[in-house]
């Protein structure tokens, strides 16, 4: 990770401390970062102070701005970025993980002829597991656009989009996505503890099963189907799970469905 100037964080919450741990641990130096939060969790301003990272300087003061990454909830955004306004002088490249705020959003505060790009990672970033989709704006250079890769893959998988209407599919994919998981993880709990299974039991095997069925699809680079098809012996259990999943009422369109929910939801988050 090597880049000229200062990298500025404005949010240290849950995305954006899991962001500022993957930096400082593959080498960016404490020195270019400076961290915008006014009350940080005490295991981030454990590591700030551990690190020696700049807290909450006077915005004007800070010099030498290469990235101004904004990693704060969609509802702050009207109310943050008027005081990033400063830095906007600098021309840096903005990066934002606010979902469902468009790049005309950050034009409108910092001017349309700024470098942003709007980033959509996920919560598994937290445990370096995230995937990240960009979606840059006509002014950010390929050199640019590199270092917004090479910053967002410090907590997972990279890749970018130039159609910025596909980022709400993106949102309700995969930013949303792993609360599907957790979810089909609950369901498959509460099945396993109406079939008889003690409760720890139950939560135990789904929990391992969900992670474990996610971590092999990973490391076998295998389409799912395939996997799933692998699994599956011609009149056997899993067969007869899957007749009823796949059904014409099944996990397909009610996933089709929640996708598009949330798709919608994220469009309204422009508003």
């Amino acid at each position: 990770m090597n880049f000229d100037g200062k990298l500025v964080l404005v949010g240290a919450g849950k995305m954006g401390g899991a962001m500022l741990e993957g930096w400082l641990s593959r080498g960016l130096t404490a020195g270019q970062v400076v961290v915008i939060d006014p009350s940080p969790a005490p295991e981030i301003t454990d590591l700030i102070n551990r690190q020696g990272v700049t807290l909450n300087p006077v915005i004007d003061a800070i010099d030498d701005v290469a990235v101004v990454l904004i990693a704060v909830k969609p509802q702050a955004i009207g109310e943050v970025l008027p005081t990033l306004a400063p830095l906007a002088k600098q021309k840096p490249l903005f990066i934002s993980v606010a979902a469902g705020k468009t790049l005309a959003t950050f034009e409108a505060a910092f001017g349309d002829d700024k470098a942003i790009i709007r980033a959509m990672p996920n919560t598994p970033a937290a445990v370096g597991r995230g995937i990240t989709v960009l979606c840059p704006n006509q002014n950010v250079t390929h050199a640019q656009l590199a270092l917004g890769e090479d910053l967002l893959s410090a907590v997972g998988e990279v890749d970018h989009i130039t159609e910025e209407s596909l980022m709400d599919a993106v949102t309700a994919v995969s930013g949303s996505g792993p609360a599907y998981v957790f979810f089909l993880a609950e369901c498959l709990s509460a099945a396993g503890i109406k079939a008889g299974l003690p409760e720890g039991l139950a939560t135990k095997l789904a929990r391992e099963t969900v992670a474990g069925a996610g971590e092999l699809m990973r490391v076998s680079g295998l389409p799912a189907a395939v996997l799933r098809e692998n699994v599956t012996s011609a009149g056997g259990t899993t067969a007869a799970a899957l007749a009823v999943l796949m059904s014409a009422d099944g996990l397909r369109p009610i996933m089709q469905s929640a996708v598009a929910a949330a798709t919608r939801r994220s469009r309204e988050l422009a508003v």
